[in-house]
């Protein structure tokens, strides 16, 4: 083990791998898809009159953006051999197959411009110790990107951490239907702007924040259409229609029965919520099923919405 750190670490300010070069330069097409995945409506990223009354020289890209244009095409086998991080790697062959991104930061240098060719560098910043996560036992490597035009100019930097784990195998056994669960359910992180649905799902209640009659879910500080901070809650009927569904058969996680189908469901009031399927077999699940709202009291004083189909 200390070998494997030792190695490891011995990437740290170095290279992960060979520099990537966009294949596409930064073009209106690409932006204009993204935006419309995005919901992202502010008319400096598709209209040109729009950018340069903005103060622009012409159409810009969404800094969110940023990475995207040096993505990878999509490889069944993981890792190109042009990305050859050998730091991941050598988590690997150790064993530590398991991926799992932690966090991402970006520093916007300028807003990247329509020809902009991108080329992102990456350097290995850190390597953890060991750590005991919920996955398994691992370590989180920090990676530096930075990201420059065919010019040389700066366009940003970004922070990417992820974690290489070995997966615990013991979660992924089947669990004896009367057994108890290994551990303790997982929390969510409750926060002053969400702690209204939480304390709403204790009373069995679906709980929304409005604007105007618009409803919004996960819940955010602000209407991302107008900006205010000025809300109203209002409480759901509970009845709805499967959206999407997926069948969750790995990973185990503790506190889960499995197979485990979780859906999105689209509520009669207009707003989808996830949630987990109670006493239904996956066959059963479909998309446009009726379903109705159900609440899990995991342990006192933490509640769960779920669904029903009807």
């Amino acid at each position: 083990m200390d070998a494997l750190l030792e190695q490891a670490r011995a990437w740290v300010g170095k290279a992960a791998g060979v520099p990537a070069v966009s294949r596409d330069a930064v073009n209106l097409p690409m932006i204009r898809r993204w935006c419309e995945a995005m919901g992202e409506t502010n008319p400096i990223y598709t209209d040109e009159a729009a950018a340069r009354s903005a103060g622009h020289p012409g159409i810009v890209a969404p800094p969110a953006m940023l990475d995207v244009w040096t993505m990878a095409p999509y490889q069944p086998g993981g890792r190109t051999p042009d990305q050859g991080f050998a730091v991941l790697n050598l988590f690997d062959d150790a064993g530590y197959t398991g991926v799992v991104a932690t966090d991402v930061t970006q520093d916007y240098g300028r807003y990247l411009r329509i020809g902009d060719v991108v080329t992102l560098t990456t350097l290995v910043s850190d390597v953890s110790d060991e750590k005991k996560t919920g996955l398994g036992t691992g370590h989180f490597v920090t990676l530096a990107y930075e990201f420059t035009n065919q010019h040389g100019e700066l366009l940003g930097r970004e922070t990417f951490r992820v974690l290489k784990f070995k997966p615990n195998l013991a979660q992924a056994k089947p669990a004896a239907a009367d057994s108890a669960p290994e551990s303790p359910h997982p929390h969510p992180a409750i926060t002053h702007d969400n702690a209204f649905f939480w304390e709403g799902l204790v009373q069995r209640k679906l709980l929304f924040q409005s604007w105007q009659g618009r409803l919004r879910h996960p819940p955010g500080p602000m209407d991302p259409v107008t900006g205010s901070l000025e809300f109203d809650i209002v409480e759901a009927s509970g009845r709805g229609t499967i959206h999407s569904f997926v069948v969750m058969h790995q990973p185990r996680l503790p506190g889960f029965e499995y197979p485990l189908p979780v859906v999105l469901v689209e509520l009669e009031e207009g707003v989808r919520i996830v949630a987990n399927m109670l006493d239904a077999k996956p066959e059963d699940v479909a998309i446009g099923r009726a379903v109705t709202a159900d609440f899990v009291e995991v342990e006192p004083g933490y509640v769960l919405p779920a669904f029903r189909l009807t």
